[in-house]
């Protein structure tokens, strides 16, 4: 665990010199080809440093914040684009935080009690109720820690448990977990940084359809990275050949391309086997279905709507199937559960070392 520990810290020790360096060229080195060349390298770096941890929880974490949403950040960066070029005043903390942490800065003047509304794939907008803040929101996230360790505690008795019963738990398991994560990088930058920032997820078990689950729902702050990368400028493009009506269209789908591929590498990092696909085929299907329900959309011109509670249960229960068959299954191919829990005895048995190490040089002990 200590070994473990140790490349991570000398992992995002590599990650904050580059960033520096990226830093540094801002203002000398113009946007366009000469700033991609310049801040290729560092791309490079980022896509092999996660290899050099073997831990779930912190690889994959590592895996998730700088092979793709820092590597993507940066890409924008080397146009003028993006978060890290949105300022030219930012600072040097400012601007490592909006690269390798998976944030987005509220914009000003907006109201901090009313939900802003959320961009949606298809280029139109939608108001969504904002995820809880202050007390409520505490609450909110002490709920889901507390099914989060129960959860974990009831894998205890998986031999017990039907396997449809485990892939259930599992896609509880990592909504759970990545909202607690993005939440706590949220924290950190908002005490350190003074920031307000925007919500990463937003109750996404009441989406009503596909747009509104991966538009307007889940993981927000990979929405906000895919858009500017891809879809925006997929959909002008498109715009051209096939006019601003449909363009959209191509976009979505060659977002959810996008989306499979970087899914694809990160498990790559979790399970370091070859790949067989069917991680991309989950993703390739939600494009190809969410494509077609914003084409039918437009055909039917928002005429006719499904009642809230039976659209519902259809896009979760659409989004849950696929899961289970074609997307969960890769934890326990990959032994990603198993590791897991792992990790958690060592975590435990480390800390108790550590504690008691501390008790025994501290005086009367």
């Amino acid at each position: 665990m200590e070994g473990e520990i140790l490349n991570f810290i000398k992992v995002w020790i590599s990650v904050l010199v580059s960033l520096c360096f990226c830093y540094s060229i801002r203002n000398i080195v113009p946007k366009g080809t000469k700033r991609l060349l310049s801040v290729l390298p560092v791309v490079c770096l980022f896509l092999y440093l996660p290899l050099k941890i073997s831990s779930v929880h912190l690889g994959g974490s590592t895996a998730f914040f700088i092979a793709w949403l820092a590597n993507f950040k940066v890409l924008l960066f080397a146009f003028g684009k993006g978060p890290l070029s949105s300022d030219p005043s930012i600072s040097l903390p400012l601007f490592i935080a909006l690269a390798c942490l998976p944030i987005k800065i509220r914009q000003k003047g907006k109201n901090k009690e009313t939900p802003s509304p959320n961009p949606r794939l298809d280029g139109q907008s939608k108001e969504n109720p904002a995820p809880s803040r202050g007390k409520e929101g505490l609450r909110n996230y002490a709920v889901k820690g507390v099914l989060l360790a129960m959860l974990i505690r009831a894998y205890d008795y998986s031999d017990y448990i039907h396997p449809n019963v485990i892939l259930i738990m599992y896609s509880f398991h990592v909504y759970f977990l990545l909202e607690i994560l993005l939440a706590v990088g949220a924290v950190l930058a908002r005490n350190f940084l003074g920031l307000e920032l925007e919500p990463q997820f937003n109750e996404p078990y009441l989406a009503t359809s596909l747009q509104d689950f991966w538009g307007c729902r889940w993981n927000l702050v990979v929405t906000s990275i895919l858009r500017p990368t891809v879809y925006e400028p997929t959909r002008a493009i498109g715009s051209h050949l096939i006019g601003r009506k449909w363009a959209p269209l191509p976009a979505v789908f060659a977002t959810f391309v996008v989306s499979a591929i970087m899914h694809e590498i990160i498990f790559y990092y979790l399970g370091r086997v070859r790949p067989n696909w069917e991680i991309s085929w989950f993703f390739l299907l939600h494009g190809f279905c969410l494509t077609a329900e914003i084409a039918l959309k437009k055909v039917l011109n928002d005429r006719w709507r499904l009642p809230k509670m039976i659209s519902t249960m259809l896009t979760v229960g659409f989004v849950m199937s696929t899961g289970f068959w074609l997307f969960f299954p890769k934890f326990v191919e990959y032994k990603v559960d198993v590791r897991a829990f792992e990790e958690y005895a060592e975590i435990g048995a480390y800390m108790k070392n550590v504690s008691q190490s501390i008790a025994r040089v501290l005086p009367g002990h």
